[in-house]
């Protein structure tokens, strides 16, 4: 009788033994599991600044002629812009830049030589404003200056967005919210949850023109030649399965 009360107990203490083990493998297996997922947001803005430049020069076989002529230059394209509602302070000059001008001449025996044919002086003009509603306008109707004898050559404006660092925030917030719900989704349907964040990787922030077919970079693309623009940001997330 007492070697089969002891068979009963020792092999219920084999299976009792072998639910724990089984669920103690279980625990360690699900634990050790988890789910990796990439979570994407984007956000389309205006442009909030705008820095926009043009050169205008002149030329003379005098020095000081061509200086005189420049700075009256100057003096026009600053009357101008402020006159269209342009601050003092958006508006900055360039120093002067000189450049020698030379001809090339054939003497009687066909030699080439170069000869000294005067100056060339030339400036740049640079708008930095948050009015950019009035600068793009203006960079269309710079031509205007002709009329005034002056070869203004205008560039392409630029455009920037001041609160960059806070729009990137809003983005990782929303891409880690996106994240979250793709891992649990994954997770339902293999009949788990998610449980704590394991990692969290930044991935590439992009600015390109909105609606544009710009191509996205390894670095990450930073537009500044539309106006308006598309922010996006991945994050790739891993979580613990429980």
């Amino acid at each position: 009788m007492k070697n089969s009360t002891s068979a009963i107990i020792i092999a219920v203490a084999i299976i009792f033994a072998a639910i724990i083990g089984k669920s103690a493998y279980k625990y360690k297996f699900k634990s050790n599991q988890t789910i990796t997922v990439t979570g994407m947001a984007e956000k389309d803005f205006d442009s909030d600044l705008i820095v926009w430049s043009g050169s205008y020069g002149r030329s003379s076989s005098d020095l000081k002629s061509a200086y005189t002529a420049l700075k009256e230059d100057e003096g026009t394209i600053r009357n101008y812009l402020t006159q269209k509602g342009l601050n003092a302070n958006e508006i900055v000059f360039s120093a002067v830049d000189i450049s020698k001008n030379y001809t090339n001449e054939t003497d009687e025996n066909n030699r080439s030589t170069s000869v000294f044919s005067g100056y060339t002086l030339s400036q740049t003009v640079k708008i930095e404003s948050n009015n950019v509603n009035k600068v793009e306008a203006i960079s269309r109707e710079v031509t205007e200056l002709i009329e005034k004898d002056i070869a203004f050559t205008s560039s392409s404006p630029s455009y920037y967005f001041t609160k960059l660092a806070e729009l990137k925030l809003d983005l990782l917030s929303k891409a880690s919210a996106d994240a979250k719900s793709r891992a649990t989704s994954i997770a339902e349907n293999t009949g788990s949850n998610i449980g704590d964040l394991k990692t969290a990787n930044m991935g590439i922030f992009q600015i390109t023109g909105k609606n544009s077919n710009e191509d996205y970079s390894y670095g990450g693309a930073f537009n500044t030649s539309s106006r308006r623009k598309t922010a996006s940001i991945t994050l790739r997330s891993e979580y613990l399965v429980k």
